[in-house]
């Protein structure tokens, strides 16, 4: 039965988001706070949808810990459940995504509108100052940034490697990073179709203020709490 629900949701989930992806891009014209109250409610209106088919919820511990302003966020990167969890906990983020989501018909297009740093994973070093440069003009626009440092989503237990931007960013524009954990691994596979019942958990975690420091060791701060965090997780 699981499976079965785990079926209907995947179907709800990409129908929604493609009908999503359409009103938002045709939502281009009109102010942005219009496209992020729309894709408040995508990811609220699927977040209800697996609570509601696969029994899948989630909690979130400190909130506390989101300063007010335009920051960086930094999280844990293990399935698709976390690009629906970022709208509804943090304020409107523009996302640090690789440049083939854009050609997604409706879905990219719907992307495109939200002002994401579309970045070709490929070019190392034009990538990071890519981000560095318009993750500095989103900041001053009044939008947050997302970074999935891991680069790609990691199965649980495994561990990769952090890339720079995240932190390179943080240090040239003075603005605090934010790491989040969670274990939605342990129920949303990466890559698989069943969502198994249960909660998962989310834990933002203490604001780091990266001024007058190495970007790597800022990274390396960031890494080391959020693989802790994971760990005790269980994810």
């Amino acid at each position: 039965m699981q499976w079965l629900l785990s079926l209907v949701y995947t179907g709800f989930l990409f129908a929604s988001t493609f009908a999503y992806g359409l009103v938002i891009a045709c939502a281009a014209i009109l102010p942005y706070r219009y496209r992020a109250a729309l894709a408040r409610n995508w990811a609220t209106v699927n977040l209800g949808a697996l609570k509601f088919l696969c029994g899948l919820d989630y909690v979130v511990e400190g909130r506390e810990h989101i300063p007010p302003g335009t920051h960086i966020s930094m999280w844990r990167h293990s399935s698709a459940w976390e690009t629906l969890a970022q709208a509804v906990i943090f304020p409107p983020q523009s996302w640090v995504l690789k440049r083939e989501i854009l050609w997604i018909p409706l879905i990219g297009w719907g992307t495109w509108a939200m002002r994401p740093i579309a970045i070709d994973r490929s070019a190392h070093a034009q990538a990071v100052n890519q981000v560095v440069a318009q993750g500095r003009e989103r900041l001053d626009s009044g939008l947050w940034i997302l970074v999935f440092p891991e680069g790609t989503r990691v199965g649980v237990g495994e561990r990769r490697r952090y890339g720079i931007s995240g932190a390179l960013l943080a240090t040239q524009t003075g603005r605090l990073l934010v790491p989040v954990a969670h274990d939605a691994g342990r129920y949303w596979g990466r890559r698989g179709l069943l969502k198994q019942r249960g909660t998962i958990r989310v834990v933002v975690g203490p604001p780091i203020d990266p001024a007058g420091r190495d970007p790597r060791a800022v990274n390396e701060e960031v890494k080391a709490w959020i693989d802790g965090k994971v760990a005790e997780l269980g994810g």
